[in-house]
C-alpha cells in the first residue's frame, strides 16, 4: 500500500476500517499498520460508525414515508384532465 495523506481518506475507505475494528479480529495497533493510519484514526472512525449507523436506517424509513402515493397522484392528474376539457 502506499502511504497516504492524513486527510485523503474516502468515506468508504474509513467506513471499511471502522467494519473491521467493529469484528475485532485484530488489535487497533495491527489495523492501523495494515491500513497505514494511526490507531487514534481508527477509533475515531469506530466511533463515529456505531453513533451513527442508526442514522441508516432513519433515512430509509424518511424516504419513504416522504414518497407520495401513486394511486393518489394518478387520482389527481385525471381530476385536472377531466378540468381542462371542460
Amino acid at each position: 500500500m502506499t502511504k497516504r495523506s492524513k486527510w485523503n481518506h474516502s468515506s468508504s475507505f474509513k467506513a471499511n476500517v471502522a467494519v473491521v475494528a467493529l469484528r475485532g479480529d485484530k488489535t487497533l495497533t495491527e489495523l492501523a499498520e495494515q491500513y497505514q493510519v494511526h490507531s487514534i484514526r481508527v477509533t475515531e472512525w469506530k466511533r463515529q460508525l456505531l453513533e451513527r449507523a442508526a442514522d441508516v436506517f432513519d433515512g430509509a424509513v424518511s424516504k419513504m414515508e416522504n414518497e407520495p402515493d401513486q394511486k393518489n397522484l394518478y387520482a389527481k392528474i385525471e381530476q385536472h384532465a377531466l378540468e381542462i376539457d371542460f
